[in-house]
């Protein structure tokens, strides 16, 4: 069983998607449905758009008809979002355009038109200026701004194990760390982009979003552990030797049903 052995990026983003379907908030986007136009089509904006998750998430939820701007600096993940349909609640048209670029360079009139911004799994990767920078287009936009599915850094596994403290402390020291000089936020992000939308008059609501996994998850249980431990000890290169029996001990409870997980995420719904 290896433990440095990782799926590419659209092939995890396609297994972690149905964990991040369960764990949404859905009653955020109750919140915020009354906010939307009813006599035109609804225009959303998607930030970090990947595979288009959040697309396939939140569209069935919604009236039709809708266009979809999806955003992110990768095109062939954003080709990969646009290979598929999907059909409003009504069963109405979705309409979907991409735009490739450095989301921390939005600005309010790039966002210009949008009824809703969304993003799914993506502040924790922004350091506080990006945050900054993100927050001001989205609060310049005017609009509602739903970001979902957000890491707090809090990870529960179980049966217990004497090491999950340590790699869970050096796994969030390395979602901190400085890369080619950005200070990534990791599982400081929510609470520094709640602070951002304060600071433009911006009410925030959060709500808990975690993943449980268990049996039914396994798959998801084991690639998610790889790359926690990989990580772990790219932070704190010491920690290989022991990990590697850790990582047994727990791949294999994966493998037989009986590992159980539950990461902590956070959604928040920004609608001044």
């Amino acid at each position: 069983m290896s433990i440095d052995v990782l799926l590419p990026f659209s092939t995890w983003l396609g297994l972690r998607e149905p964990a991040d379907a369960a764990a949404r908030a859905g009653a955020l986007v109750e919140a915020v449905r009354h906010r939307l136009p009813t006599s035109r089509p609804i225009v959303l904006h998607d930030l970090g758009s990947g595979t288009g998750s959040m697309l396939r998430w939140l569209a069935p939820r919604l009236p039709g008809p809708q266009h979809w701007v999806l955003h992110d600096r990768d095109q062939e993940l954003l080709d990969l979002a646009t290979a598929g349909s999907v059909s409003a609640a009504d069963g109405a048209p979705v309409g979907v355009a991409t735009r490739c670029g450095d989301l921390t360079r939005l600005t309010a009139a790039d966002l210009a038109g949008a009824d809703l911004i969304t993003a799914s799994a993506l502040l924790d990767m922004f350091t506080a200026e990006e945050v900054e920078r993100v927050v001001a287009a989205c609060a310049g936009a005017g609009r509602p701004t739903l970001f979902m599915i957000s890491v707090t850094g809090e990870v529960r596994l179980s049966p217990a194990d004497p090491f999950d403290e340590v790699m869970a402390a050096a796994f969030n020291d390395h979602q901190r760390r400085t890369v080619d000089g950005r200070a990534l936020l990791g599982p400081d992000a929510v609470e520094a982009t709640v602070a951002a939308f304060a600071r433009h008059g911006v009410a925030v609501e959060v709500r808990s979003s975690p993943w449980r996994l268990g049996a039914a998850q396994a798959d998801l249980s084991a690639e998610w552990f790889r790359g926690w431990v990989a990580a772990a000890c790219e932070q704190r290169p010491e920690l290989a030797g022991p990990a590697g029996e850790y990582a047994r001990r727990r791949l294999a409870q994966a493998a037989a049903g009986r590992l159980r997980v539950v990461v902590d995420h956070r959604d928040l719904l920004a609608a001044g």
